[in-house]
């Protein structure tokens, strides 16, 4: 998959781990929603996903940094 110019985009392991970070952080944000883990985490679903949220825009802003 090459992009404009010849560069393909290759993710460095920096930018995986973020990735899958804010992924997990996600998707434990929408456990309680369907009734899994109700009240065991002791945070609420809403920081939860701002926590992920925050994560993938620092992993992206600080790329290559």
């Amino acid at each position: 998959m090459e992009s404009i110019g010849g560069n393909a985009m290759r993710p460095n392991a920096s930018t995986k781990m973020v990735l899958i970070t804010s992924v997990v952080l996600a998707v434990f944000s929408l456990l309680p929603v369907f009734g899994v883990l109700t009240g065991v985490l002791g945070i609420d679903s809403y920081w939860l996903m701002s926590m992920a949220f925050f994560v993938l825009v620092t992993g992206n802003l600080l790329n290559g940094v």
